[in-house]
């Protein structure tokens, strides 16, 4: 009789524990979990640009996908990345204030306040000198892992973050789709920032500004004002060689990517001087004082709907920004040596400012592709 009984109980545990192996939801896996009945079919993002941009280099190791890009743009969102759950990228990075935060200086979750704006993320991808005001990350991948971690800003800890992906409703579904993982303990950090990166290299020009129009579309031409603006922005004006030193509008992306020290610190003319800046910028990087004091050149685009301005809003309007571009600003050490006093009217200055509202493309600001899936 007990060996019957026990033969019975045998079977049923056998038949218990098979039927168990064979009932995990491949949507949504336990912990530590077998993704493989999740299918993997990668599909191709195609980025959609503007007549006559460059061609955005894409790493051969992060290839921008629909799926890899859907992830990032969850993880752009998703206030999980913050200690407390209250902000996400896109706290500081919102489409109304053209994917800044319209503060001087940012905020992170404690109430502390950085040193710095946070930068406008149009055209990002193409953004090769480094990223961030002083360049400190070489990759947006690199760039997508630091805020998280940073005591001013997300104030949290990778590791935690990648435990809860690993047991989160959603996200373990999302990363084998988008990086063919075959288990829940793959999710690393690493692929959260590729993510990421490829969400954010896909934040390019519509080509709907009245400039792309007016290159691109057959019968649009920006106004007369703005085409002397433009005149005014890209030629000599007295000893000022014009804006495009640093704001080419060849490239069309309205930026140089490099780091200048555009004279709106005095410190001195002395090379001892250099030290006197109360934020080194690149120089904090590069640990060279020649570099002190010097910041990313941002993109003009959509430059009138990103104030404040410079590296610390210091500067509330665009108005202001130009009245210091005309006195030529304070000459330093390492002063770029076409920093010149721009001698322009006010009729002139307001003309120039009519072009930089022409290089505003709302278009992109209001693509869906880049709003919070939250909302």
């Amino acid at each position: 009789m007990n060996r019957i009984f026990n033969t019975i109980a045998a079977a049923f545990i056998f038949f218990a524990l098979s039927g168990c192996s064979g009932c995990d939801d491949p949507v949504n896996p336990a912990p530590g979990g077998d993704l493989t009945g999740i299918p993997y079919n990668p599909v191709d993002y195609i980025l959609e640009v503007p007549c006559d941009f460059p061609e955005m280099e894409i790493p051969g190791d992060n290839p921008l996908t629909i799926d890899g890009v859907e992830l990032g743009r969850f993880l752009f969102w998703d206030p999980i990345l913050s200690a407390d759950k209250t902000m996400s990228c896109g706290s500081c990075h919102f489409p109304e204030a053209a994917f800044t935060d319209s503060l001087a200086v940012s905020t992170g979750i404690d109430g502390i306040e950085g040193r710095r704006s946070s930068m406008a993320l149009l055209n990002v991808g193409y953004f090769y000198n480094g990223f961030f005001w002083d360049g400190r990350a070489a990759t947006l991948e690199d760039q997508a892992l630091l805020p998280v971690e940073d005591p001013i800003e997300l104030h949290h800890q990778w590791p935690d973050i990648v435990e809860e992906f690993k047991t989160h409703d959603f996200y373990p579904e999302m990363f084998r789709k988008a990086f063919g993982i075959s288990n829940t303990n793959q999710i690393t950090k690493e692929l959260a920032a590729k993510a990421i990166a490829q969400f954010e290299r896909t934040m390019v020009s519509s080509g709907q500004s009245d400039f792309d129009r007016d290159r691109c579309e057959a019968g649009f031409f920006m106004s007369s004002d703005a085409i002397e603006g433009l005149i005014l922005f890209s030629n000599e004006v007295g000893n000022h060689p014009g804006c495009t030193h640093s704001h080419s509008s060849s490239n069309l992306l309205f930026t140089n990517n490099e780091y200048e020290n555009n004279g709106i610190d005095s410190v001195g003319p002395e090379m001892e001087d250099l030290v006197k800046f109360l934020d080194w910028g690149r120089g904090e990087v590069t640990n060279n004082n020649f570099d002190n004091g010097k910041f990313r050149i941002p993109s003009l685009r959509n430059i009138m709907l990103s104030q404040p301005y410079m590296h610390d809003g210091r500067f509330e309007t665009m108005d202001e920004v130009i009245e210091h571009y005309k006195t030529g600003g304070f000459t330093a050490a390492n002063s770029n040596a076409l920093q010149q006093p721009f001698p322009l009217t006010e009729d002139e200055k307001e003309k120039i400012i009519i072009f930089l509202e022409a290089l505003t493309d709302t278009t992109f600001l209001n693509n869906p592709a880049f709003s919070d899936p939250f909302n």
